[in-house]
């Protein structure tokens, strides 16, 4: 047994609550067994003191040389009770990763500024009230991660850390930018989401590295023009402000998702659309728009568009010649597309609006369809969709499982949608697992599925999920392991109660599970659902509608006809949703 692992049981003797990890090039302690309030002393000076051994007429081995040992360079002290970090910090020097995330410190020690190797520095869910000006200091970070704290302001000095890459402030009681951030010249990725922000700074345009921007949850009621000459912009994150339109970006030519829904835009005009020539996601969910321009064609890039819980009462038929994999358009009410077409899906809904367009020839996006879609030697295989659309499509072959080939012909493209739908499928092929780390919407409607295997569990960015007109009854717990997903359709199954895995996927935003035989909701655990807006129960065998349900004040779209419960009456069900839930609200006992 060497000097270290000595050390480290006598920790765990001691404190019984220490592990430690030993390599000859990084030394790591991390606390996870038994919360603790107070850091051993031993450990602040692990690089200074003689250990015992040293005194002793003992022989080393070439592993347990403690003289030939690197100095501590990460230390990981998370997930405890501490209070507060001494000045003893400064005899870690070499520390280049430091991870105190949550805890309940509400200050960090000025020794921080003596860490000047630190690259990473983890103190997320602790409860700073302020930056200790010391930390301007670590020129060298590039990861710093204050969300979900009490911050409400940034120290001066801030944008002296001209190496940082990446910064998280979400989460905490920021009321206002600096426009001194500005000189944050490598700066790749930055939240402000969920804070008390009414502006932006103009000078944040300066940022001509930043890829990745996220205001969502503040008080934003305009985004200064000058954000439109990023060059550099790739995703912006803009949801639940008080916007009341759409900004233009004639200079974002990278910017390949907007997602500006929960706000208070009225207008979509060709203004707005024109320069969005990378666009892939386009959410537009949770506005007020009356209308969709024709010029939404201009988004020949769009895979993705959202625009439910608008007031859209009708599409232009050009929006069918667009190569979208995902369309959202529940909680609008349209008149001119029929609710068993909008109920069939995206595929479905776009070859509706196709044929809708009078035009005395085919468009071009018609005759890609018709001569572009298959190679000879794959025949059955949709590769055009594999190598330009990113979809692994075998739909509509009314076949009992997917041929080997299919997955084949994948070879090193990469995928981000399956669509399996309309076959008579009765288990998930298992090598859709092979996509695991690539694919984020997946559609199994229409087959004849009783179980959801654990490799569907496996696919780590799935976001969309559409398993309607199956056997279903139930999902697998392991479910709960899809920490992205956004949206599923569970309609016209079996199931007879809300499937328990969805309350905890807290990603969650809409919940589709109409025409089954759900008879009860859980109120209490559907309020934990904070991402929830849009929740359909149509057709269901609900006698009672509990009025708490009343208190998921999130919910924007709640569709519940089609019940036998005698209250609400048909005549608050024709409000809204807003008028159900006040309605259910007044209705709880006090």
């Amino acid at each position: 047994m060497n000097y270290f692992s000595r050390q480290a049981m006598m920790l765990n003797n001691n404190y019984q609550s220490i592990s430690l990890n030993i390599s000859l090039l990084v030394f790591v302690f991390f606390w996870g067994l038994v919360m603790v309030e107070i850091v051993p002393q031993c450990v602040w000076r692990i690089n200074v003191d003689i250990p015992e051994e040293a005194n002793q007429n003992l022989s080393f081995g070439a592993t347990e040389r403690w003289w030939e040992q690197t100095d501590l360079t990460k230390l990981i002290i998370s997930n405890n009770k501490l209070q507060s970090l001494t000045d003893d910090l400064r005899l870690l020097p070499a520390l280049t990763f430091l991870d105190i995330h949550d805890n309940q410190l509400t200050s960090l020690p000025s020794a921080i500024r003596e860490l000047e190797n630190l690259q990473k520095l983890n103190v997320s869910h602790n409860k700073l009230k302020i930056l200790p000006e010391e930390i301007t200091y670590l020129r060298n970070l590039k990861g710093l991660y204050l969300q979900h704290n009490e911050l409400t302001c940034i120290p001066e000095g801030f944008e002296q850390l001209s190496s940082l890459e990446d910064l998280d402030l979400s989460s905490n009681r920021l009321t206002t930018v600096p426009a001194s951030f500005s000189s944050l010249s490598s700066l790749v990725r930055l939240n402000l989401s969920s804070n008390q922000l009414k502006s932006l700074p103009a000078e944040i345009s300066r940022m001509k590295r930043l890829k990745h921007l996220d205001c969502n949850s503040n008080l934003l009621e305009t985004i200064p023009s000058e954000l439109a000459g990023m060059e550099s912009l790739e995703l912006l994150y803009l949801r639940r402000n008080k916007l009341h339109s759409l900004p233009q970006f004639p200079s974002c030519r990278l910017l390949k998702e907007l997602h500006v829904g929960e706000n208070q835009i009225e207008i979509l005009g060709a203004e707005h659309l024109k320069h969005l020539n990378s666009i892939l996601v386009l959410d537009l969910r949770d506005n007020k728009l009356k209308s969709v321009p024709d010029e939404i064609t201009l988004l020949q890039s769009l895979e993705r568009l959202d625009l439910s819980n608008n007031d859209i009462s009708s599409l232009p038929y050009s929006l069918g010649n667009l190569h979208l994999k995902f369309l959202a358009l529940e909680g609008n009410p349209l008149r001119t597309i029929r609710r068993e077409i909008l109920n069939k899906g995206t595929q479905e809904v776009l070859k509706y609006l196709r044929s809708k367009i009078r035009d005395d020839g085919p468009t071009q996006s018609d005759s890609v369809t018709e001569t572009a879609m298959t190679l000879p030697s794959e025949s059955r295989i949709n590769v055009h969709a594999i190598t330009t659309l990113k979809i692994l499509d075998y739909s509509d072959k009314q076949t009992t499982r997917i041929p080997d080939e299919v997955f084949d012909a994948v070879k090193s493209n990469i995928i981000t949608s399956i669509n399996f739908s309309k076959n008579q499928l009765c288990e998930i092929p298992k090598r859709i697992v092979e996509l695991k780390e690539m694919v984020s919407d997946v559609n199994l409607s229409f087959n004849k599925l009783s179980f959801i295997s654990l490799e569907l569990c496996m696919l780590q960015k799935l976001t969309f999920l559409d398993l309607r007109n199956n056997f279903l009854n139930s999902l697998p717990e392991q479910m709960e392991s899809l920490i992205r997903l956004q949206m599923i359709n569970l309609s016209f199954n079996r199931f007879k109660i809300l499937p328990e895995v969805l309350y905890r996927i807290p990603t969650l935003e809409t919940v589709l599970i109409s025409n089954n035989q759900v008879g009860s909701v859980d109120p209490q655990k559907m309020k934990m659902m904070e991402n929830l807006t849009t929740l359909d129960l149509q057709n269901n065998d609900l006698l009672h509608i509990p009025p708490e349900l009343g208190n998921c004040v999130n919910l924007r779209t709640l569709l519940l006809d089609g019940n036998p419960f005698r209250v609400p009456r048909a005549a608050i069900l024709m409000k809204g949703t807003a008028a159900i839930l006040e309605y259910l609200r007044d209705r709880i006992p006090t």
